[in-house]
């Protein structure tokens, strides 16, 4: 009989430490971080050069300390491999706080924060992922030059699909995103792989 308590404590303290293994880590800054995420000196131009010397694209992430979307996508979108596996190979992912007085110096040079960048570009949501084009722009700033931009929070395969046209270059051929992710649900229900969303 004993041993039946000792066999459900062991279960409970596996799935309170996998819980726990699975939530997000808090930075000073309040915002939840990723051990994969790249600290820069916000220099866009420079960050997307250095993303292209790499092999990857450039993501932008802004979000906030208290948010409730940008926690979920961490715990929930962002703590599932295949999500995360396809990211850090494909994309060089720079975290800004919408909020944050860190410096940036935007593509057409001018020095500004984090917020009044946030301001400047029009991003108003958190989480917001803002995609840079491949190659240094001649002109511009960051939102006339994105190539796409996720406002807010989504589930695993609308958020894994962004990541995943922007990476095929969807933006330059006639399918557009929508339609992208439509013809990409249809294959993983045949496949039986709707396990979210």
């Amino acid at each position: 009989m004993h041993i039946w308590k000792y066999l459900v404590l062991a279960i409970e303290l596996t799935v309170a430490l996998g819980t726990t293994a699975l939530a997000a880590t808090m930075g000073e800054d309040g915002l939840h971080k990723q051990p994969w995420f790249t600290v820069t000196f916000r220099d866009i131009a420079e960050d997307i050069e250095t993303a292209s010397d790499e092999g990857k694209r450039l993501a932008i992430i802004f979000e906030q300390r208290g948010c409730i979307y940008c926690r979920q996508m961490h715990e929930k979108i962002l703590s599932d491999p295949e999500v995360t596996d396809y990211i850090k190979e494909n994309f060089m992912v720079v975290q800004y706080n919408m909020f944050g007085d860190e410096e940036v110096i935007d593509l057409d040079g001018e020095e500004l924060t984090e917020k009044t960048a946030a301001r400047k570009w029009g991003y108003v949501f958190t989480p917001t992922i803002v995609f840079l084009p491949e190659t240094v722009p001649g002109e511009g700033t960051v939102q006339e030059t994105a190539v796409a931009t996720m406002p807010g929070a989504f589930g695993k395969w609308t958020f894994l699909n962004m990541f995943r046209w922007v990476r095929e270059k969807g933006y330059e051929g006639d399918e557009h995103f929508q339609k992208y992710h439509a013809r990409i649900i249809n294959e993983l229900r045949e496949k039986g792989r709707l396990d979210a969303e």
